[in-house]
This record gives C-alpha cells, sequence and structure tokens, in this order.
C-alpha cells in the first residue's frame, strides 16, 4: 500500500534519486505536518519512502477463502506413469497394508466406543436406573424429555434406554404415552457420541469447524424435531394413537432374536475386556430392592436353572399352596412349593471377573481406557485417510458422495444418501458408530455438510429399523409394548424429516451447525462449553424445576424462553432489516461486552490457561508450544509483505505496542452477537 493514497493526477515521478527535491515537493502537497515529519527524517539520514512511478488505482481486494469449500487434496507424490516396475509393485503393497491398517483402526475404534457405553453404564447406570424409580415425575412430558437424555448420555447407549422403558411399560409401572417423550430424549442423548468424537479434531481450525458443524447438525435435527413435535403430542397424542391402530391391526407373534452383524464381529474382542448384566438395571427401575446391591460386571456366563418341587416351611397353613399339599409336624407347617436353583457353571473370561474394584472404578478404568483408544484410532484414521485420499481417488470419492444428478432430478441425490445411510445403519446396528465414523471424513472435507445431513437423518431412521426387528423378536409379554414404542421411535424421525428436510429452506440444522462451526474454530473451548450444557448442565436444571412442580417449571422456563426468542429473531432483524429496529436495538453495543460477545471470556480463559501452563505441572505446555508457533507465523508474513514506505512496518510495530487496548475493542466489536 502506497504512504499516500491521495494523488491528484497520475505523473511519474522524478525525485527518485533526489531526496531532498523529493521532500519539498512531497512536503508541499500534504501540508506543514507532513512536511515537518519527512524532513527530520531526511535530516536524520534515515531511509527513504520509495515512491511507485505506477499512478495509483483502487485494485480488487482478493476474495476471501471459503471455510466451508472442500479442500483440494493434492497427490504431492509420484505419478503411477513415471514410476518403473518395482515401484508400481511397492506402491500396490502399501495400498494393501494402509487399507489393512484402515481396517483395523476402524475395528477398534467400533470396540472402544462399545467399551466406553459399558464405562458409562458402570458410572451411571444404577443412577439411571433409581431416576427412572419416581414415576410421578415421568409422568411430566418435560421432565420424561431431559430423563431421556440425562439417562442416555450416561448409559451411551439409546438401545439400553430403551429395554429400559420396555421394562417399565411391560410391568404397568409407566404407560406408553408417558413412555414417549422419553423416546425422543434418548434421540437426542445417543448424538453426544459423534460430538465428542469431533472434540478429537481441535488440531487444525478449518478441519474443527467442518467436524464439529457435521456432528453437531445431528443435535440440533433432534432438538428442533422435539421443539416442534413434543407439544403436538402432548396435545394430540398423534404418534400414541397412530403406532396403537398399527400394533392392533396385526397379530403379533414372538419371533427370533434380531440379527447382530456387527456384534458377532466385535463381541469376541470386547468379552475379554468386560461383561455387563444390564438386567440390574432394568431391576432397578422396576423397583426391585434386591437389585440395589449387585454388580452390574458380569462372574458367571454359563448357568443352569433348574426347578424342583421341594417341601418347604410355611408360617400358617393359610400360607400353603394347597389343602391337598399341606401337613403339620408338631408346631412346623409343611407344604409343597417350586422351588428355582441356579447352578453356576462357568465363569466369564473378561479381565475384570475376579476383581474387588467396586462398578465406580472399574467403570472409570475403562472410560479412560476407552477415550485414550478412541481418540488414538480417530487421530490415526485421520492422518491415514489423508495419505490415502488424495489426487484422483479424492476427486472419484467426493464427485460420487457431494455430485447431484442433474436437473429435474437433483433432489433424488439427498434421498439416496438418506437411504445409503439408514442401510449402513442397520448393517453397523448403532446410529452413534456410523456418525462418529463419517464425522472425520467431513472434517478431512471427503463429505460436504449438505451430504452429512441426510446421511445423518438416514441414520436416525437406520437405527428405528433396527429397534422395530429387536422389538420383534421380543417374548410375548412384552411384544405389544416393544414394538409400539419402536414405532413411536420410528414415527418421530419420519415426521422430523418431513418437517425439516423437504424443503430446502426449511433444513435449519446445516445453518445452524455452520453458525456453531464458525464459533468453535475461532473460539476452541466453546465446543467443550456447548457439550456441557446441551447435554448434562440444561437438562440437569430443566429436571431439578420440574420436581418443583409445573407452576414453577412454566414460571422459569417461559420467560427464558421467551428471552431466547426475542434475541434470536433481533439478531435476524439486525442483520437483514436493521432499519426496522429502533435504533438502540440496531446493535447490541448498550449491553456489557460480556453478554454480546465471547472475546472477553476468551481472554479469561486463556489467561487461566496461560497461568496454568507456567505454574502447574506443565500440562498445558502444548497451548503455549501452539501460541509461539502462531505468533511466530505472523510475524513472518508481516516481515514479507511489501511495503511500498519502508518505514510503515516500524510505525505499526511502535503503533501496536502502544495501543493495545484499541485492537482489542476492534476484535471485540467483530463478533458482535448476543449470547
Amino acid at each position: 500500500m502506497a504512504p499516500w493514497p491521495e494523488v491528484e493526477k497520475p505523473e511519474t515521478n522524478n525525485y527518485i534519486g533526489d531526496s531532498s527535491k523529493q521532500n519539498q515537493n512531497m512536503a508541499g502537497k500534504e501540508g506543514e505536518n507532513h512536511k515537518g515529519n519527512v524532513a527530520s527524517l531526511g535530516n536524520k539520514g534515515e531511509i527513504q519512502p520509495a515512491f511507485s512511478t505506477i499512478a495509483l488505482i483502487d485494485e480488487p481486494r482478493p476474495e476471501e477463502e471459503d471455510p466451508w469449500a472442500l479442500p483440494e487434496l493434492q497427490d504431492t507424490g509420484v505419478k503411477w506413469s513415471e514410476l518403473d516396475r518395482k515401484g508400481k509393485i511397492i506402491r500396490v503393497l502399501y495400498g494393501i497394508g494402509k487399507f489393512i491398517m484402515l481396517l483395523g483402526l476402524l475395528y477398534m475404534f467400533v470396540c472402544s466406543l462399545d467399551v466406553l457405553s459399558s464405562g458409562f453404564q458402570l458410572v451411571g447406570g444404577k443412577a439411571a436406573g433409581d431416576i427412572f424409580k419416581d414415576d410421578s415425575v415421568l409422568s411430566n412430558p418435560v421432565a420424561g424429555l431431559v430423563i431421556g437424555v440425562l439417562v442416555t448420555v450416561m448409559v451411551q447407549s439409546s438401545s439400553t434406554s430403551s429395554s429400559i422403558i420396555v421394562s417399565m411399560v411391560s410391568s404397568t409401572l409407566l404407560t406408553v404415552r408417558a413412555a414417549i417423550p422419553i423416546i425422543m430424549g434418548a434421540n437426542i442423548g445417543t448424538s453426544v457420541t459423534n460430538t465428542i468424537v469431533a472434540l478429537m479434531q481441535a488440531g487444525d481450525r478449518n478441519e474443527f469447524r467442518r467436524a464439529f458443524a457435521g456432528a453437531t447438525i445431528h443435535d440440533f435435527f433432534n432438538w428442533l424435531a422435539v421443539f416442534a413435535l413434543l407439544p403436538i403430542e402432548v396435545i394430540s397424542g398423534y404418534l400414541y394413537h397412530l403406532t396403537n391402530v398399527i400394533v392392533e391391526s396385526f397379530r403379533l407373534e414372538s419371533g427370533e432374536d434380531a440379527p447382530e452383524l456387527l456384534k458377532v464381529i466385535t463381541d469376541p474382542f470386547t468379552k475379554l475386556i468386560i461383561e455387563l448384566d444390564k438386567s440390574v438395571i432394568n431391576a432397578i427401575a422396576t423397583n426391585d430392592e434386591s437389585a440395589k446391591n449387585k454388580s452390574l460386571v458380569k462372574i458367571w456366563c454359563v448357568t443352569e436353572t433348574n426347578v424342583t418341587l421341594q417341601n418347604v416351611t410355611v408360617p400358617s397353613p393359610e400360607n400353603c399352596t394347597s389343602t391337598d399339599f399341606c401337613w403339620s409336624e408338631e408346631n412346623t407347617t409343611w407344604t409343597l412349593q417350586n422351588v428355582t436353583e441356579t447352578d453356576y457353571i462357568s465363569k466369564c473370561q473378561h479381565i475384570f471377573v475376579n476383581s474387588d474394584l467396586p462398578d465406580l472404578g472399574i467403570g472409570l478404568i475403562l472410560l479412560a481406557l476407552s477415550l485414550l483408544v478412541l481418540c488414538s484410532c480417530l487421530i490415526m484414521i485421520v492422518k491415514l485417510l489423508n495419505s490415502v485420499l488424495k489426487g484422483q481417488v479424492a476427486s472419484v470419492i467426493k464427485k460420487t458422495i457431494n455430485t447431484d444428478f442433474p436437473f429435474p432430478f437433483t433432489w433424488l441425490a439427498g434421498y439416496l444418501a438418506m437411504l445409503a445411510g439408514a442401510g449402513m445403519t442397520f448393517i453397523v446396528q448403532s446410529s452413534s458408530v456410523f456418525t462418529s465414523a463419517i464425522t472425520p471424513l467431513v472434517g478431512i472435507g471427503v463429505i460436504s455438510i449438505e451430504r452429512s445431513y441426510p446421511l445423518t437423518l438416514g441414520a436416525n431412521i437406520g437405527t428405528t429399523t433396527t429397534a422395530i426387528l429387536a422389538a420383534l423378536a421380543s417374548p410375548g409379554s412384552t411384544l405389544k409394548y416393544s414394538l409400539q414404542i419402536a414405532l413411536c421411535h420410528f414415527f418421530f424421525n419420519v415426521s422430523g424429516i418431513i418437517l425439516f428436510y423437504p424443503i430446502p429452506l426449511t433444513r435449519l440444522p446445516i445453518r445452524m451447525s455452520k453458525t456453531l462451526g464458525n464459533i468453535t474454530a475461532q473460539y476452541r473451548w466453546f465446543s467443550i462449553f456447548y457439550l456441557l450444557v446441551c447435554f448434562f448442565l440444561l437438562p440437569l436444571f430443566v429436571f431439578g424445576l420440574s420436581l418443583a412442580g409445573w407452576p414453577v417449571l412454566l414460571g422459569v422456563c417461559l420467560p427464558l424462553f421467551a428471552l431466547f426468542i426475542a434475541a434470536v429473531v433481533i439478531n435476524i432483524m439486525q442483520k437483514r432489516r436493521p432499519h426496522s429496529l429502533p435504533e438502540k436495538l440496531q446493535n447490541w453495543d448498550f449491553l456489557p461486552v460480556w453478554m454480546h460477545s465471547l472475546e472477553p471470556w476468551d481472554n479469561i480463559i486463556m489467561a487461566s490457561l496461560a497461568f496454568c501452563g507456567k505454574h502447574c505441572c506443565g500440562f498445558c505446555k502444548c497451548c503455549k508450544v501452539n501460541a509461539e508457533q502462531e505468533g511466530a507465523k505472523d510475524k513472518q508474513l508481516k516481515t514479507t509483505e511489501v511495503y511500498e514506505n519502508t518505514m510503515a512496518m516500524a510505525d505499526e510495530e511502535r503503533g501496536g505496542r502502544r495501543a493495545p487496548a484499541a485492537a482489542s475493542v476492534d476484535k471485540t466489536g467483530t463478533n458482535n452477537t448476543a449470547l
């Protein structure tokens, strides 16, 4: 940039060699103040500004790079045509080895998710059963919703939550209509897994932006579907009536067990680590007091139950099973009863079978180990995919996944992606596994956000079809209830898709996830804050209010919800039609800075991390190293910029040191959105 932006007419500068004439001429044009500055520089013998001989014009600014554009994964290696026979053989062997390694890492990734679920169940399984015991709270649909979220987050499995609900319904502790909000909450809670997986890509800013948006698109769809459909269900009960008609219209018979395609592969390994007796959670939820002292860790894997007719004593003749089988000897009354005896044949083979640790200790160990393996596998999968998906391979995959059909069939590609997501989820029998697997692909740019949305919706449908098959294999006593609950889950997801997918204008989860992705890319700590608030603090807050009753719940939540909606509407109008608002509401400057900007919070958190890195045990040194690297990179870019005036860089550095407060104010103003 030239030092003087205003030039009356373009003319050739004839004063490049003569500094004194140059200073006099430019001083006459610019005024007395500037004349003194330039003359002082000339007197001191400092390096003088070099002026361009080309007339100054307004050059167009380079276009900013779209952070959501899929990156080009260029192949930097030797081309295939340039390799000799030995090089081609080596490359083929390398490719086969990478493919085998990728399959192995995916296997360990899925197994770590299974162990992670077991760890969560050991830590919070009994607490989840206790939460389900209070049927008076469960009759409140809002309380049922947040209980479904909390329990599914604690046990990391929507199928476990569904099995608990089926057990309670079949034992008449809960009605099907009261169970529907809990199923909606379980649908939200199951999306926490891929959000945790997205945190593993926080190292690269743009990768994290895409990965976190691709993961939270599932969250936003589930929350929006609940906000839209829960009031309709409470008022009309359409899900209950629709599924009841379907269940009553068929003659249902208990069938064979549902196929477990992925479990056949992963169970041999995970059963060497831990096996759980999930019936304990169901027993606690159904008010079985004897289950409270039982451990969730399964000890005996092979047992045999025998029922024999034995003579037993009873307190009085009234307790006899029949008058024909009742007799007395001295002061003792005898009768015949069927006695069930369990013979323990062989123990399980997992590593905690003979451990004396409590369930909480084993659960914490499993959580730490599974998270370590999960993070390691995910990092290695991303590195491996980055090395494989380059050049022609990447372009073919991206075109296959992200390209739409020609007009007028462009709408068909999204529905095919939805069908593919449902099919893959049916194969792996877990929406968490499928969405967690595509999250790193979204992060590295193989799958776009727009294409991951229908894939995620398909995963929601796929996991409900698996639940329907599992319900058809239920015993006769629970068949009707389990099938009706599975159908409620299915039609809930279908209703959400009808609301938020067919019309492009209603695909709000895409825009919301991109907004959150931009925020978390700039302030990466916000991702942890989002995770804690959406899946822990907010459900706990609403659950606590629901314990106090409807008046307290509505008195607190309705004003907060109205305030939130008002802030959203004002934000939208500030961007699109600011002149329609009162002058004071055209921006949020009338509020304190901490209420409409994340910058003050970011300064506090960064200062805390810096203090921790300086005075604590050094686990935050990586943050300090990253900050130093970014600072060095910025300084290098600054020194390599071409300045028309060679003194401008020194002035800029001196000005930057003199006015740090002004810089922070400007930076704060860039994120002017109400929290």
